[in-house]
């Protein structure tokens, strides 16, 4: 069993829906104090209302991930509201599918800017708070999509997912003159709200190419980064771990078939 949280103060950017949501509630249900950051309100509202129903505690900052001044003013926001920042997932992330032959330059940048400008940013806001506190945790939300695997129409979230992992190792170094480590978790296909809406022969397609047989649960990658944030990782940073299913193991169809 995992060292308790309860009681610790948890930033979770993109908090309010799918993977982010997902991460929220396990923390909450550990007891921690749970910041959701996110653009929507509706979304944030509701996200707190079932974290409070569920017996947890949290609230919200309207956020833009990818402006300063916003970014400070929900780690302010946070401190205010919870005395401090002990756990940082830096979860916040848009995935529009669109080739490059029809990718705009504007869309690669909004891209680059919420996924990849934004982990530095939140990191950078909580520096001050890790150093007076003397310890720290930070978990990014990468993506198996970039570091491992590629998918048409995504070229943009595939390099700000794998520029997280590069900002990664040398944050890592960093970070740890405040003795605060910062780690990865990589989803593969996890079960969101996106998803609810393409069919159940499409879901089955997917679950298919995956040797567990199913999509991952949100609560997998909240699983997984609640160990990151743990006492028990204290001694590892910089790494990442791949929750996916065993998605991007089987070298081709036929691998899948003799299973």
């Amino acid at each position: 069993m995992l060292t308790s949280i309860a009681g610790k103060s948890v930033i979770v950017t993109g908090g309010s829906k799918g993977i982010g949501k997902g991460i929220a509630k396990v923390f909450a249900a550990q007891g921690a104090k749970v910041m959701i950051a996110a653009r929507g309100e509706e979304a944030a509202k509701l996200a707190v209302a079932e974290i409070e129903a569920a017996g947890g505690t949290a609230t919200y900052h309207l956020t833009d991930v990818a402006d300063w001044e916003s970014v400070q003013q929900m780690v302010a926001a946070t401190v205010g509201a919870f005395g401090g920042v002990d756990i940082l997932c830096a979860n916040a992330g848009i995935f529009p599918q669109v080739k490059m032959v029809d990718m705009s330059p504007d869309d690669w940048d909004t891209v680059m800017q919420v996924n990849l400008k934004s982990s530095f940013l939140c990191v950078k806001a909580c520096i001050p708070i890790f150093e007076t506190a003397g310890k720290g945790r930070v978990v990014l939300t990468s993506s198996i999509t970039g570091p491992v695997t590629g998918f048409p129409g995504w070229s943009h979230y595939g390099a700000s997912k794998s520029g997280q992992l590069g900002f990664l190792k040398t944050a890592a170094m960093e970070l740890s003159r405040y003795n605060t480590t910062i780690n990865a978790v990589m989803p593969g296909n996890i079960f969101t709200e996106g998803l609810q809406d393409l069919g159940e022969d499409y879901l089955k397609t997917m679950a298919a190419s995956i040797p567990l047989k199913r999509l991952g649960a949100v609560e997998d990658i909240g699983n997984a980064a609640l160990f990151f944030a743990s006492d028990e990782a204290g001694y590892i940073t910089g790494q990442q771990i791949v929750v996916d299913g065993g998605q991007i193991l089987p070298e081709s169809l036929e691998a899948i078939e003799e299973i």
